[in-house]
């Protein structure tokens, strides 16, 4: 099941993509941030118990454009589909409030391939973007890949 965080599940995903980012699969949000964005979050839950499998966030950052970010399966649940599910929700999302494209920094291009996004240099994102690179640990070399996807 899918359904918007709550306060509650800051902790569960905080600790998910700290997982991660100890990997250097993605990049880690303090968890402050966290709950800063914590509308931002939709969840992936386990129907029996549930507990959170998976996270993705929606972020908009202009009238026309968002970002899909923090996007994290539970590793024991990789290849369920869950993250495909989720960038779909975030898709459908962003296209209910009328957001024309949608972005994403990533580490697995091919993974947003399927959703038809297409690789662009990150000069091409507003430089409002660049606010979060500032405090992140790879700045200024930034090894993540910018994808797009026209929705609108």
């Amino acid at each position: 099941m899918i359904r918007k965080a709550t306060i509650k599940d800051i902790k569960t995903i905080h600790a998910l993509l700290q997982q991660y980012g100890r990997q250097g699969k993605l990049l880690p949000r303090p968890l402050s941030a966290l709950y800063d964005h914590v509308r931002d979050f939709t969840v992936y839950v386990d129907d029996k118990d549930g507990g959170v499998l998976g996270c993705c966030a929606l972020q908009f950052c202009w009238d026309d454009l968002a970002e899909i970010r923090s996007l994290a399966v539970h590793p024991e649940h990789v290849g369920e589909r869950i993250g495909s599910k989720l960038v779909e929700h975030a898709l459908s999302e962003a296209k209910s409030f009328d957001i024309k494209k949608v972005f994403a920094l990533t580490y697995r291009p091919s993974f947003f391939k399927h959703f038809g996004f297409q690789q662009i240099d990150r000069s091409e994102l507003p430089i409002k973007i660049w606010a979060d690179c500032i405090i992140c640990i790879k700045f200024p070399d930034c090894d993540e890949i910018a994808m797009m996807k026209n929705i609108g």
